[in-house]
């Protein structure tokens, strides 16, 4: 069988290869992403393994499965970026990847937090040039503080803990509460009193129809003054060019991103010998209070084994006749 993974490093390869246990696995390894002009490469092959920033659009699934793909087996848990309802006229199941470490992005998220927090970003360049003041430098104590967590999933049960651990007060936001989360002392709110209450926002809810753009002008301006906001989640969860508007006026003190609206043409590739077009990233990029990172929290060896190892699962499980972690058009 052979299998062709788009969008593909060098860990994805060190993975998979560790976890892959038959010998009729066809294991192909590319590191473009998918889109309509390099659909073409998954000719023949009957599983195309997709990652979070692939084109699963109408166009590129109908030459997909004109080339002789039959399954889709995403490597990530989220699926906003497929269309789902042509991958069902087409024939295409289509599985995922839906939990592999919650502890791998939920630290990365507590991380974002305490470099902002403690200016870590800005001391360690300061110490390299030699310069050893503390000015400007000036945190403060988790201990006490309102931490919004929206969408409390896993990840989001998961960072909640963290932060419970700090002796934050958690205050949260979810259309179905987790009692888990309740049992840590977490205020479930509507989401405008969440933002007005929290010092500090994280998300952690999956992006649909609902929660596109959930931070916006609006929502920015319902914060408190010199507020946190952490995106982990998905990029379209916030309207990107709100948060300049927020930062140049200080009603955003601090902003910590991993994901962007616009990374699918940008992250997971080196363009440090280019001009960044992106002007709204680039704007961000200029402000001492924000910190972006190019979608890597995901990226711990733990979290890696998982996911090559459930998509393995689930490619196996196809080929029996009895797939797993199936997604089809309509689901929530």
């Amino acid at each position: 069988m052979r299998i062709i993974l788009f969008s593909s490093q060098t860990y994805d390869r060190d993975s998979f290869l560790a976890e892959a246990r038959p010998q009729d696995l066809d294991l192909l390894f590319r590191q473009v992403r998918l889109e309509p002009d390099t659909a073409a490469l998954a000719q023949g092959c009957e599983v195309v393994c997709a990652f979070i920033n692939d084109d699963l659009s109408a166009p590129v699934l109908e030459r997909l499965a004109a080339g002789g793909t039959r399954l889709i087996a995403l490597r990530s848990a989220g699926y906003n970026h497929v269309d789902l309802p042509t991958a069902e006229r087409l024939g295409l199941t289509v599985v995922r990847v839906p939990a592999y470490s919650p502890h791998a992005v939920a630290e990365h998220a507590v991380a974002l937090i305490l470099a902002l927090n403690r200016r870590l970003h800005r001391a360690y360049n300061r110490t390299r040039e030699g310069d050893f003041t503390l000015h400007g430098l000036t945190g403060f104590d988790l201990h006490g503080k309102r931490v919004g967590v929206i969408g409390t999933g896993q990840i989001g049960e998961t960072f909640a803990r963290i932060m419970a651990g700090f002796g934050c007060e958690l205050l949260a936001y979810d259309p179905y509460p987790n009692p888990a989360v309740s049992a840590l002392g977490a205020r479930y709110l509507p989401l405008d009193a969440l933002l007005e209450q929290a010092q500090i926002v994280s998300l952690h809810c999956p992006l649909t129809p609902a929660t596109r753009h959930l931070i916006n002008p609006a929502s920015l301006q319902r914060m408190q003054p010199g507020a946190m906001l952490i995106n982990t989640g998905r990029g379209a969860l916030v309207d990107t060019p709100a948060l300049v508007e927020a930062l140049k006026s200080g009603q955003l003190g601090y902003l910590g991103l991993d994901v962007y609206e616009e990374e699918a043409t940008l992250f997971f590739e080196d363009r440090s010998d280019l001009p960044l077009q992106d002007d709204v990233l680039a704007r961000l990029l200029t402000f001492p209070n924000v910190i972006v990172t190019a979608h890597q929290a995901f990226l711990t060896r733990e979290a890696l084994a998982a996911i090559a190892a459930t998509t393995l699962a689930n490619i196996a499980a196809w080929r029996s006749g009895s797939p797993q972690n199936r997604v089809e058009a309509g689901q929530a």
